[in-house]
């Protein structure tokens, strides 16, 4: 029975193109590790969907090209970390979106991330949000909204 439940959860998570497949897994939003803001005000501070996705885009640039944490990214499919970045944000910023990612922890273990790598990912994000026009009241909330998922993504 359990095989026959596993079987149906895969054919239920096809692998978008460009993507590699993964183990099953169960989806729901709330694996995007913080729940969203009420109100559309800050899907506004982020210029919506389309500045969700542009802020996603040169934010994922950024991470594999910052020689601090590059290495992180190497063996990673960066192509569905570009969407379930895009996802999440999305999902945070009350943009319409669903998050079909892993929970945060899952997604993050045996990456190795310690403290300095998660200052040099905020450090890229901030520089995205600044590149796209958030307001600095809005980068602060949206940076505090993110901020726990430190613990499950830090590992030493």
């Amino acid at each position: 029975m359990v095989m026959f439940l596993l079987a149906l959860a895969a054919a239920a998570q096809t692998v978008p193109p460009g993507e590699d497949p993964v183990a099953p897994y169960a989806q729901h939003d709330a694996n995007a590790g913080a729940v969203p803001f009420e109100g559309q005000t800050m899907l506004r501070a982020f210029h919506g969907r389309v500045g969700i996705d542009r802020m996603t885009d040169d934010f994922v640039a950024r991470l594999v090209a910052d020689k601090r944490i590059a290495d992180i990214f190497k063996a990673q499919d960066i192509v569905r970390l570009r969407r379930l970045l895009k996802e999440q944000f999305c999902y945070i910023l009350v943009g319409g979106c669903a998050y079909t990612g892993r929970t945060m922890r899952d997604s993050h273990k045996d990456l190795g991330i310690q403290a300095a790598d998660m200052g040099a990912l905020v450090e890229d994000l901030q520089g995205t949000m600044r590149k796209e026009g958030v307001p600095f009241s809005a980068q602060n909330r949206f940076l505090a909204k993110l901020a726990p998922m430190k613990r499950d993504a830090v590992q030493r």
